[in-house]
């Protein structure tokens, strides 16, 4: 069975929205054309992939292994496209993705002194993407934090550093020199508990069940304007906290926090030669969290 790319990211829109008005003007096209292109997939699988009512728009079984498959093999759809689009254009560069606080200056310039004809070009990417862009080709490294789904990556350590709380100005602990986790056990974390295991596990919001929405946050920036307006703490790593400072939240270092861990990552399947070369070079070099 060959399937069809098209069906699969016009299936993945809507398995995403559950909505099938709402897919269709994400993909720009007509609701009646999507129906028919959902309902061909599903005769190619021999499945019913949807469960649809009056009220709602549900996943099969069926539907939830489709997703589980699907984003990934998209994705290496993307990233072939973008690599055969380059090699075309006889492109010869190196991207290299890295997470905010993060400086690869030195790895830069170490590896563009050993390949002086590789053009070097940078993306920063976030908590919520620097996997994604690795899979989909957009970088051929990336220089990660911990945790990340490692699935189909070779990931090399780098550094270790602390992380620190991020604390409006005017909070109680802000003028302290160093706290205890357990100080920050009735506040209110804006991020996955999961992130922070020793708050998680002493959380009164938690326990209690009465923690707030998390709000979406696309970035550093969003964050600490939730933390500057006393709508919640995070923790952060030190050279994060250090590259974003601003007058209205203050850092403080907690006790009993497990260090944050630097990495380098790539797809395990790229035989790359200049990936392997960076991969040399990185650990080599001064990095200054």
């Amino acid at each position: 069975m060959d399937l069809d790319l098209r069906k699969l990211r016009y299936f993945v829109a809507v398995a995403e929205e559950l909505h099938f008005g709402r897919a269709a003007e994400r993909l720009h096209i007509a609701q009646p054309v999507l129906s028919r292109q959902i309902r061909a997939l599903e005769d190619e699988v021999r499945a019913q992939l949807f469960v649809r009512t009056k009220r709602a728009t549900e996943l099969t079984p069926a539907g939830r292994q489709l997703l589980d498959d699907a984003r990934p093999l998209l994705s290496a759809a993307d990233a072939t496209r973008r690599r055969v689009a380059r090699a075309a254009r006889g492109s010869k560069t190196f991207t290299i993705g890295f997470m905010p606080g993060l400086t690869v200056t030195e790895a830069v310039r170490a590896f563009g002194v050993s390949h002086p004809d590789i053009d070097v070009e940078l993306i920063r990417t976030t908590w919520n993407d620097q996997v994604d862009v690795l899979h989909d080709g957009r970088v051929d490294v990336s220089i990660v934090r911990l945790p990340i789904d490692q699935a189909g990556l070779t990931v090399r350590p780098l550094f270790e550093e602390p992380r620190v709380a991020m604390l409006p100005s005017d909070h109680r602990l802000a003028g302290k020199p160093v706290i205890d986790i357990t100080d920050l056990a009735d506040e209110h974390l804006l991020q996955d508990p999961d992130a922070v295991p020793e708050w998680r596990d002493i959380a009164r919001e938690l326990r209690t069940r009465t923690a707030k929405p998390i709000p979406v946050m696309r970035s550093v920036e969003e964050k600490l304007e939730h933390v500057a307006t006393g709508r919640g703490i995070s923790i952060i790593p030190l050279s994060v906290a250090t590259f974003y400072q601003r007058s209205d939240v203050v850092a403080v270092p907690v006790d009993d926090l497990a260090l944050n861990a630097v990495c380098l990552a790539w797809v395990s399947s790229r035989r790359s030669r200049l990936i392997h070369d960076f991969a040399a070079i990185a650990p080599q070099v001064a990095w200054t969290p």
